[in-house]
């Protein structure tokens, strides 16, 4: 007891320190600055103002930002009626002070360095700032005790600070806002207009979406056997793929059209997972790789295919039975040793949410949501969440899912950006196909399977993607093929059934 009071006396004793700063440092930056205004170059696209210990300091260095924003001259005489109503650089001699921090020539030697020091010691105060919160939360034991929520907390606070964000990196002025909506608009503009966010490898659902944007939640569905994995993989693919192509060609990280992607597989293994990529890639069934039946030709086509996947920047996780806070903390690691820029579960139903929820499975499906919505906003990534439907589609005679379909909670609907749905029309006729005859009956058979086979022709190979919900546009369906034998998705040939397109 004695020890323990000890520590929470040392504890706060610590508290009392001053935090790291440096304002000498401050100054001599925002002098070179108003001497030298190309140093605002280097130094804006990482420094906010907020990083400044000396709250005047934090103004001054705005204000020289808005100047330079508007192709105007940031010096001591620009400076002085932007500023003559701020009480505390009155409290420093006013526009006194500006001349005073203008004055230092020799400031202009270490700019960067004190840009960059500003900015670390910004993030210690961030990380004293976490530290005190995690501490006090622990000691505090007037409420509930929940370590496991207060680790995730302060794991999400360190988060914040490793990525340069803090407490203040959720809040954006209009201006800040904006800016990011005439970016988005311009990478559409310079992709041939139609894709502003992360590509999904199919033209016509492209164009539909724009792309998979950041830190949306989508929720992609369907019963089983429609292919759900096998889209979700071939997205993953694609996006990766193209990250790979766009990076050798020079492109830069914002203009990249493609992520370096990050897959929970919590039905199946990650070597089940490189086993259908491998098939789609080399053009040989996943049942055939199994099994060995491939000929020397096609073994070769694999090879080809294994060495081209090697620097592929597709991730794979396949621990089994994860909560959503193991996720949301292995998703986090992934972003930072990574940088990955794309996230996809599957499924949604086999993540486990906190031991709170018990045995009230809407209730947990429902954090389950909640914790990957948040965790798209969090790390600003695209998050593409695969979802069981409920059987009620098998009664009905159109089996085409709808919202309502979605098992379990009506929180996944409400959470979700965009809600997809993919249907194979061709899975649910082939099931239907005629017995063979009997004695008596071959004619009206024969009759019968005429007709089954003509209408399993006319749809073969042929799936929807109904977009049920859409924050950012029109929702509608995008019909595209579909190869079961590698289990790839794919547009539509030009030409190929004409009357099929996107609504």
């Amino acid at each position: 007891m004695a020890e323990a009071l000890k520590l929470v006396g040392e504890s706060a004793e610590g508290a009392t320190r001053e935090l790291p700063r440096n304002i000498e440092a401050e100054a001599a930056l925002l002098g070179a600055l108003m001497i030298d205004n190309r140093v605002a170059e280097d130094v804006q696209m990482k420094l906010r103002p907020e990083h400044f210990f000396e709250p005047v300091h934090g103004r001054i260095y705005e204000t020289i930002l808005k100047l330079l924003d508007r192709n105007m001259v940031a010096s001591p005489v620009t400076l002085k009626p932007m500023l003559d109503q701020d009480a505390a650089l009155k409290e420093h001699g006013g526009s006194a002070y500006l001349v005073q921090l203008a004055s230092s020539g020799a400031s202009l030697i270490g700019a960067r360095d004190f840009a960059q020091q500003i900015y670390d010691l910004a993030l210690l105060r961030e990380l004293v700032g976490v530290g005190r919160e995690l501490v006090d939360n622990a000691l505090d034991t007037s409420e509930d005790v929940d370590p496991k929520s207060q680790i995730e907390a302060a794991e999400v606070a360190l988060y914040r600070v490793s990525e340069g964000e803090g407490e203040v990196g959720s809040v954006k002025n209009f201006l800040q806002a904006s800016t990011m909506a005439v970016q988005v608009a311009e990478r559409a503009l310079n992709s041939g207009g139609h894709l502003s966010g992360i590509t999904t490898g199919i033209t016509s659902l492209n164009e539909k979406i724009g792309g998979l944007h950041n830190s949306d939640l989508m929720i992609l569905a369907g019963r089983p056997g429609m292919g759900k994995t096998s889209l979700a993989t071939n997205i993953a693919y694609n996006a990766a793929a193209r990250w790979l192509r766009d990076e050798a060609d020079g492109i830069e990280p914002a203009k990249n059209m493609g992520a370096r992607t990050a897959f929970f597989s919590l039905e199946m293994s990650a070597d089940q997972l490189a086993t259908r990529i491998l098939a789609e890639q080399s053009g040989i069934s996943g049942e055939a790789l199994r099994m060995g039946k491939i000929a020397r030709s096609e073994f070769q086509n694999l090879s080809r295919a294994a060495r081209e996947l090697q620097e592929l920047p597709l991730y794979i996780d396949d621990t089994p039975g994860l909560t959503i806070a193991a996720l949301r903390t292995r998703a986090r690691r992934l972003k930072r040793r990574h940088d990955i820029g794309f996230i996809v579960i599957d499924y949604l139903q086999l993540l486990q949410g906190s031991s709170k929820s018990g045995d009230n499975r809407v209730q947990e499906i429902s954090e389950i949501s909640r914790g990957l919505k948040t965790l798209a906003k969090e790390l600003n990534v695209p998050v593409l969440a695969l979802s069981q439907l409920s059987r009620a589609v098998e009664q009905r005679e159109d089996k085409r899912p709808q919202l309502s379909d979605l098992r379990e909670s009506g929180s996944i609907e409400q959470d979700a950006d965009m809600v997809w749905f993919v249907y194979r029309e061709d899975y649910y006729i082939q099931a239907k196909e005629p017995k063979r005859p009997v004695e008596g009956d071959e004619a009206k058979i024969h009759e019968d399977h005429a007709k089954w086979a003509m209408e399993m022709e006319r749809v073969y190979g042929l799936a929807e993607l109904i977009v049920a919900k859409q924050r950012h546009g029109a929702t509608g369906k995008v019909r595209m093929k579909f190869d079961a034998k590698i289990t790839k998705f794919s547009d539509l040939a030009e030409g190929e059934f004409a009357d099929y397109g996107y609504d």
